[in-house]
Order: C-alpha cells, then structure tokens, then sequence
C-alpha cells in the first residue's frame, strides 16, 4: 500500500531523472525484500510445525531485511525532500 502512494510521488518530488530513479528504486526494494521475507516464511511454515532456533533466526532476519529495507527507503526519500525544499 505504501508504493501505490510512493511510486506516484517519486515523479512530484524528484527534481532530475537520477532522484527519481532513487525514489522508485528505493521503493520497491522494499517490495521485493518483502516478497523474499514472505517466501523464507512460507517455506520455513511448510517443512513444519515444531519450534526450532533456526526456523525462528530465519523469520527474524528476514523481518530484520524488511526493516533495513524502510530504514533506507526512509533516508532516501528524506534526503531528496531535504534537498527539494530545505537547500
């Protein structure tokens, strides 16, 4: 849901074709980590039921690359409205 909204603001914000070629970028890295943290879970839900350290280490680091993923979507797109509006 958020890149229905990013995707069509990376045109309104990006000054150059470079930002907004970042801004689109940054975007859907986040979708495809997503897509690769959802897979990891799938797969790690299928072979079975029971709790083990590694089945849980493998969901967490997949969460932990989403998280790194909207870390850096965020210092984009704040250093490119930073440099629209403030410079």
């Amino acid at each position: 849901m958020l890149a229905a909204v990013l995707l069509p603001a990376a045109f309104w914000l990006g000054r150059s074709p470079t930002e907004i070629a970042f801004l689109i970028a940054s975007s859907l890295l986040v979708l495809v980590i997503e897509l690769i943290n959802s897979a990891i879970e799938a797969v790690v839900d299928r072979i079975g039921d029971e709790q083990h350290v590694l089945a849980g280490a493998a969901k967490d680091l997949g969460s932990a690359a989403v998280l790194i993923s909207l870390v850096f979507l965020a210092v984009v797109w704040i250093a490119v409205a930073y440099d629209r509006f403030l410079v």
